[in-house]
């Protein structure tokens, strides 16, 4: 009886999950992306396709996230067909079925990971959402810990997007005098990475036992996180060269160490704006005063939509000051342990599991589900 209550229940489990399916497939409007994939595959593979690299890659670009989309529900589909399958040779097997109703339900737990994701991805309706982003920390109020807390965020960030599988390339990432770093910048190239990683944008608080304290005092430290889009190719934004200083110099790393022996890192500040970039990933000026570029336009770009008064908060999230009352997410480690968002209420004991292993997909698909709530 125990074995037929187990499967009864992931049987209304399926019944609920194949609903779900339904309604995210007319959210990302299926039938037409199957269409659209004939239609994309058909033109690429027509003579002279490659003349125009450029409009080539944005072709195929496209054609991969349609058919990603499609292959994404098909996928669901044989998961949720396998379940149901699984559960009628639990019956028919009887009380020797238990390892098909296990089966059944580690499917249905696929599934609804699945579908979240979908669901999730079904939420990102932004011009630049399924594209890459550009994530930059900088210290708030706190002082020397503030630097630190900059480099746990840092590590955090490099965590999670390993765990999405996005390809990250650090620009900028430059040790402080005593202790973490004086800023970070990546960029974040894959599937919805500025549609996810907008929910980061704004300020981190941490609390803890001070390590630079002799007397061990708990301290509250700030660190600011800002998020923007990797503008498309087709998005022009012209920069005069005497708008702008490039400097060089030698290229440092987390903890002091010299990256190389030339002075590759650059330095780009756009003098109307007082815009500055800096990048040092690369070893050769040319790629690094290109990283540099791709950033400036980006903001740029961003304080453009700011002048024209059309809504910031889409593309970084309201300015406001790294410090007291301003935090968007609190990380207490005393007196008690518990990382907790301020927007969504999401909230977790395990702090080691978000700071050390990454784990923000709870509080960034959290926060998605409350900002589409509250659009409603």
């Amino acid at each position: 009886m125990a074995a037929d209550a187990s499967a009864e229940s992931i049987l209304a489990e399926l019944d609920a999950l194949a609903a779900r399916l339904t309604e995210v497939e007319a959210y990302l409007h299926i039938d037409e992306a199957r269409g659209r994939v004939t239609e994309l595959e058909q033109a690429s593979s027509a003579p002279g396709f490659w003349d125009d690299a450029d409009a080539a890659r944005a072709h195929m670009a496209e054609l991969s996230q349609v058919k990603g989309d499609v292959e994404l529900v098909d996928r669901a589909h044989e998961r949720l067909s396998d379940a149901r399958a699984a559960l009628e040779l639990a019956e028919e097997m009887g009380e020797d079925g238990a390892e098909f109703v296990a089966e059944a339900a580690t499917a249905a737990e696929e599934l609804t990971r699945a579908i979240d994701e979908m669901e999730l991805s079904s939420w990102f309706t932004g011009e630049f959402d399924h594209g890459s982003a550009i994530l930059s920390i900088k210290p708030g109020q706190g002082g020397l810990e503030a630097q630190d807390w900059t480099f746990m965020l840092f590590k955090m960030y490099m965590k999670y997007c390993a765990r999405r599988g996005w390809k990250v390339t650090v620009n900028d990432c430059p040790a402080a005098e005593v202790i973490g770093i004086d800023r970070a910048t990546i960029t974040v190239e894959g599937k919805d990475a500025f549609g996810m990683l907008r929910a980061e944008a704004g300020v981190h608080r941490l609390v803890r036992i001070s390590p630079t304290d002799a007397k061990k005092r708990r301290q509250t430290t700030f660190a600011g996180v800002e998020v923007i889009p990797v503008l498309p190719d087709d998005i022009e934004i012209e920069v005069a060269p005497d708008d702008i200083r490039v400097d060089v110099y030698h290229a440092s790393g987390p903890g002091g160490q010299g990256v190389n022996t030339t002075d590759s890192a650059v330095r780009v500040t756009h003098m109307p704006t007082g815009i500055v970039v800096t990048c040092q990933n690369e070893r050769s000026q040319i790629q690094n005063k290109a990283a540099c570029m791709q950033i400036l336009k980006a903001r740029l770009y961003e304080l453009e939509l700011e002048k024209r008064g059309e809504m910031l908060d889409e593309i970084r999230g309201p300015k406001t000051d790294i410090g007291f009352g301003n935090q968007i997410r609190s990380y207490v480690l005393y007196p008690y342990q518990m990382v907790k968002d301020l927007r969504s209420g999401v909230e977790t004991s395990n702090v080691d599991g978000v700071l050390e292993d990454g784990d923000l997909d709870p509080f960034i698909i959290g926060y998605h589900r409350w900002a589409t709530e509250q659009a409603e």
